[in-house]
């Protein structure tokens, strides 16, 4: 067969090649490659003779662009046809071979005109389908326009509104076959730049706090903060009116007061301490409509200028502990020998509480300071603001203040390394604040507040008290719960969640479970209910609790909760360095002082910053620098460093020896979740 060639298909895709033999099963061809392949011979479909098989295909393909689809689609029979039949009724009687093979060609590529039956064998499509398959089509090349249109945009600097509107969400949580997406995916490949430098240099960001606020609200709370509709809430059950009168503790802005005290007996030689937390588990149960929303947020979150609180407003006024009124509490009375603080023995009762005053840290924290409690007669002054509501209360705390001390210490014993004392907490005011969350023009402030001072010894310390005390009597009495645990106090050793009463090394307690935030934790939310059976059950309690040990829900809990938390941990963490970022901008700090953490980070003296700076090698973990700043970045959260000399005075700003460097690494990059777990974490 010299000269002979053959056109065929392979695969869905057409080929042609020098006909070497044929028989009635197969062809044996060599393509122009000089391969040589074996072709069924359903598979063969057109032989031609030509010196360029090559060249006649691709005139043939040509030829078949040129085929009005619409005028084949109406000279094509109704019934089922082969490409010849097309190709004589549309090229004449007389078309020549390569016009055949343009008309199997045209076939092939037009399956909305065309559905195959066969090898070479098709029918057309109905008009119905053939409408919607043409309007199928001018909706894709619309968008196909759209989408050239908009990454041309974005290639000359200009962003289009579409795309502004969605550039947090384009870069976090993108659709990936929508139509600003593939823009942006687009232009990013032609300008050879990543998407944010492309959305960046198009002006898309003009709000850089409201950029990282979506980013952030994608990532952990893509469902968005809007509460859904819930039903009225039940009535609260009658409980019993405790004799004693209570306060709190907390900072002005708090609203979610979970935790009040009381003391009884002072003088006596036997005290009765009492902790009473906010008992919303008599409100919300398992499973309702309300349990179901606040597990969709699993804690409050706090940020600079604002929160989002775990649960909706209603359920907050009902049970924080405010003053003024008797609120539902799970109490823990704890009997100590006054002198001592040997404890004599504890019960736990669910009461309403009547909170007759809320302190205020912020108030007090100047006043109550470590003098103050080491002179027994020091008084606050009468011209305090807050002298008429702290007097009545100043032997209670300096009580509860000696047992805090006596309690740390013991701690410390238990966990075998010493208090090298904590680095100091940042506390963040926005000035111009007009809304209930910031929205990134307002002037920032931020100052120390060194940890461990005597009103935050007071309550971290009462609150770990109470936390180990239940958590030890739920393991007693059979009933699971969440616990913290930690293994042993080392690098590396991770503090775990699980519903087993297990030690935790670096607290130096037996066990510690997390019961005194319910309003604001839904650890302890689950906790509650827990305890909440034991008062009323007793030993039984095992039985009637919510949650059976080793059950499958509670342990899916836990792990929605760790999630959830460390990316509230992370989204915190991001917005607190936004704002420290955003008053060296507004101050126009060019130079702070630092403390080497390892290797190539250092974290500021007096602001909640990580930074990365390069050539401090050679430098011990703790030596303190000077570092010149660069311009920050508020879209990146970066701001460039380099030390400038080693501080002669090297006295320890507050460094914590056992600090994991991941939670370094956490604030230097805020897509790590911080290990936040420390000493007085329950505070």
């Amino acid at each position: 067969m010299p000269g002979m060639h053959l056109m065929y298909e392979d695969g869905g895709k057409f080929g042609v090649g020098r006909v070497l033999s044929q028989s009635e099963q197969a062809w044996q061809v060599e393509a122009p490659s000089g391969k040589r392949q074996k072709i069924k011979s359903s598979h063969g479909l057109i032989t031609f003779d030509d010196p360029h098989p090559e060249q006649w295909l691709a005139q043939a393909q040509a030829l078949a662009t040129t085929i009005d689809l619409d005028l084949a689609w109406s000279c094509a029979p109704d019934d089922e046809f082969g490409y010849a039949t097309l190709a004589q009724d549309y090229f004449g009687a007389e078309a020549s071979v390569q016009e055949h093979a343009a008309a199997l060609l045209g076939l092939h590529g037009a399956p909305h005109y065309f559905r195959r039956s066969g090898k070479g064998r098709f029918r057309k499509a109905t008009p119905e389908v053939l409408q919607q398959a043409l309007a199928a089509i001018a909706k894709r090349e619309a968008v196909q326009a759209q989408i050239n249109q908009w990454a041309e945009a974005l290639t000359q600097g200009e962003c289009p509104e579409p795309i502004a509107q969605e550039a947090a969400r384009l870069l976090f949580r993108p659709d990936k076959n929508s139509a600003t997406y593939k823009a942006l995916a687009t232009a990013a490949k032609r300008m050879q730049r990543s998407a944010l430098d492309v959305l960046r240099e198009a002006g898309a960001i003009a709000n850089p706090y409201a950029f990282h606020w979506q980013r952030l609200l994608l990532q952990h709370q893509p469902g968005g903060l809007n509460w859904p509709n819930l039903p009225e809430l039940p009535a609260e059950p009658t409980q019993p009116t405790a004799t004693v009168a209570a306060f709190s503790i907390d900072d002005s802005q708090t609203t979610e007061i979970d935790d009040a005290f009381s003391l009884q007996g002072l003088g006596s030689g036997e005290v009765t301490l009492g902790i009473h937390i906010a008992a919303p588990a008599l409100s919300v149960q398992p499973n309702d409509a309300w349990d179901a929303a606040i597990r969709q947020r699993m804690s409050t979150l706090y940020i600079p200028g604002g929160k989002v609180t775990m649960m909706p407003e209603a359920l907050v006024q009902r049970h924080t502990l405010q003053a003024g009124r008797a609120t539902a509490a799970v109490s823990l009375y704890l009997r100590y020998n006054e002198a001592s603080f040997e404890l004599l023995g504890y019960e736990s009762r669910c009461e309403r509480v009547h909170v007759s005053h809320n302190l205020r840290h912020d108030q007090l924290d100047t006043v109550l300071d470590d003098a103050f409690f080491a002179n027994p007669q020091t008084n606050v002054p009468e011209d305090h603001a807050a002298h008429a509501e702290v007097t009545p209360w100043l032997q209670t705390l300096r009580w509860m203040h000696q047992l805090a001390r006596a309690r740390h210490a013991q701690r410390m014993a238990a966990r075998g390394k010493p208090d090298k004392g904590n680095r100091a907490d940042f506390a963040f005011s926005l000035l111009g604040k007009t809304d209930e969350l910031p929205d990134g023009s307002e002037r920032v402030d931020i100052g120390l507040r060194q940890r461990g001072a005597p009103l935050d010894l007071i309550v971290a310390e009462l609150m770990i008290l109470a936390n180990s005390t239940w958590g030890q009597w739920m393991a007693e009495l059979g009933v699971p719960g969440v616990y913290r645990s930690q293994a042993a106090l080392a690098p590396g050793v991770k503090v775990r969640m699980s519903t087993q009463a297990l030690p935790h090394a670096g607290m130096g307690l037996a066990c510690y479970a997390w019961c005194t935030s319910p309003l604001r934790r839904y650890a302890d939310l689950v906790n509650q209910w827990q305890l909440l059976a034991c008062i009323e059950h007793g030993k039984t309690a095992a039985l009637a609790a919510p949650f059976k040990p080793k059950q499958a829900e509670l342990l899916a809990l836990i792990g929605g909760f760790e999630a959830t938390y460390a990316g509230l941990q992370q989204w915190q963490l991001a917005l607190e360095r936004f704002w420290a970022l955003r008053l060296l901008q507004q101050q126009g700090v060019q130079q702070a002082p630092g403390q080497v953490i390892r290797d190539n980070l250092v974290r500021l003296d007096t602001l909640p910053l990580v930074l990365e700076v390069p050539h401090l090698e050679g430098l011990a973990r703790g030596t303190r620098v000077v570092l010149a700043l660069g311009e920050p970045d508020l879209l990146a959260l970066t701001v460039s460093a380099r030390s400038t000399g080693v501080l002669a005075d090297q006295s320890p700003a507050g460094e914590d020896e056992d600090e994991d460097d991941s939670a370094a690494s956490a604030e230097l990059s805020v897509t790590i979740p911080p290990d936040q777990d420390t000493p007085d974490e329950a505070a």
